[in-house]
């Protein structure tokens, strides 16, 4: 796609309330069995091991960076459709050529797979062991990322898989694990409702809507970037929290340029009357539907 940006204008709102340094961090996963788990996520979406954490769950990652952990439970039930959680979590890729080498692995192991233009990026979709969504996908340029004053443009549209993998760099075999540069780019969410989604995730904790022009969906971020979280109700709408113990999201990490910013956004949510539980350089607070975030200084 060739086009001329158009940014949002500097003066058209005031400065967003979460920094623009903001980043997502690891994303812990609750799973039956945690070996078959690791093997997928490094074998086939090309993860690193990194060790274990002292609650024996596993980090999994690029370089020194965990992001994913695995928190194994074998007699854990399989989260009820039609209830709050992860949608998918999102891998960046830094390029095009890192994408398509996950592709044509992901078509050697015969994975079943979806694809998707949208606009922004180019993007993969694929479910781990129990289910869990995976988006593994490359931005494009900001250059061309189109903006309305503050809505960004973005689109569902058929990905050309032929063309990604004549992208495929010669000499890399297909066990290579993801570059440096690899993290997790943005969280997709099921949530209860969109109203409510909005007054935690935007009013009270102070992520900027980039778009709701997707029907049941709401997409929200920091920096003007596309989207740190997607927010939808296309299975989920009126949905409760998942029962405790379940497989599926435990939490995901919200990274912060320092500690002065982890301490507004703390004092805003306690302002509100969220309930907090300190964490090391945090805290964790939960949404509507008791899905948790941990916000850190790390970023």
């Amino acid at each position: 796609m060739t086009s001329t940006a158009i940014a949002p204008p500097a003066s058209a709102s005031p400065a967003p309330t979460l920094p623009a340094g903001l980043r997502m961090g690891a994303v812990r996963l609750r799973v039956r069995d945690a070996a078959r788990s690791a093997a997928f996520y490094t074998g086939t979406v090309g993860l690193s091991p990194l060790g274990t954490n002292a609650d024996g769950s596993l980090r999994l990652g690029v370089g020194a960076e965990t992001l994913i952990e695995l928190v194994g439970a074998p007699d854990a039930s399989l989260r009820p459709r039609g209830t709050a959680g992860l949608f998918h979590v999102a891998l960046l890729v830094p390029d095009r050529p890192a994408l398509a080498i996950v592709l044509r692995r992901l078509v050697a192991q015969g994975v079943r797979l979806g694809a998707s233009d949208h606009l922004v990026s180019e993007a993969l979709y694929l479910d781990d062991p129990d289910g869990n969504g995976i988006e593994i996908y490359r931005d494009r340029p900001e250059s061309d990322w189109r903006w309305d004053k503050l809505t960004v443009e973005m689109a569902t549209q058929p990905l050309d898989l032929r063309k990604l993998l004549a992208d495929t760099p010669e000499g890399v075999p297909l066990d290579a694990p993801m570059p440096e540069g690899t993290r997790v780019g943005h969280v997709h969410l099921q949530v209860g409702d969109l109203a409510g989604a909005r007054r935690f995730y935007v009013d009270e904790l102070g992520f900027a809507v980039t778009t709701d022009r997707y029907p049941g969906a709401l997409f929200v971020s920091a920096g003007g970037y596309h989207h740190h979280l997607g927010l939808n109700i296309w299975q989920s709408r009126g949905g409760g929290p998942a029962p405790s113990g379940s497989t599926g999201l435990v939490a995901f990490e919200v990274l912060l340029p320092d500690a002065a910013a982890v301490e507004a956004v703390r004092a805003r949510l306690a302002a509100a009357g969220a309930a907090l539980t300190p964490l090391t350089q945090g805290f964790a607070v939960a949404d509507p539907w008791g899905t948790r975030l941990h916000l850190r200084a790390g970023a």
